[in-house]
């Protein structure tokens, strides 16, 4: 059995444009959750104005396939001049400490 993967995604709105990067990733949420491997596909505000993305795969593979769909490819191009700088991904392996349900996402 493979290892879940946990991936943060950093959006960096251009000012202003904070309500239409929001606009712009919410179609994908649902789309993302129907795709195979999806356990979790989340967005969130932070501190700092930017937008953080916490998702959840079941293995590298099926991540590595969303990367490659659909879904990714129309928000790249819905992203289109609203952000100041690149979308800064991270994949993360959980290092599994105490109770399964608390040690991990």
């Amino acid at each position: 059995m493979t290892n879940p993967i946990v991936v943060t995604a950093v959006f960096f709105p251009v000012a202003g444009q904070h309500d239409n990067v929001v606009a712009a990733l919410s179609p994908a949420i649902a789309a993302v959750h129907a795709e195979s491997g999806c356990l979790l596909y989340a967005i969130h505000d932070a501190p700092d104005g930017s937008i953080v993305m916490v998702e959840k795969w079941e293995s590298a593979e099926l991540l590595d396939a969303h990367e490659a769909g659909d879904a990714v490819a129309n928000l790249t191009t819905s992203l289109g001049g609203k952000l100041e700088r690149p979308v800064e991904v991270t994949r993360l392996v959980p290092i599994p400490v105490g109770t399964a349900e608390q040690g991990q996402l």
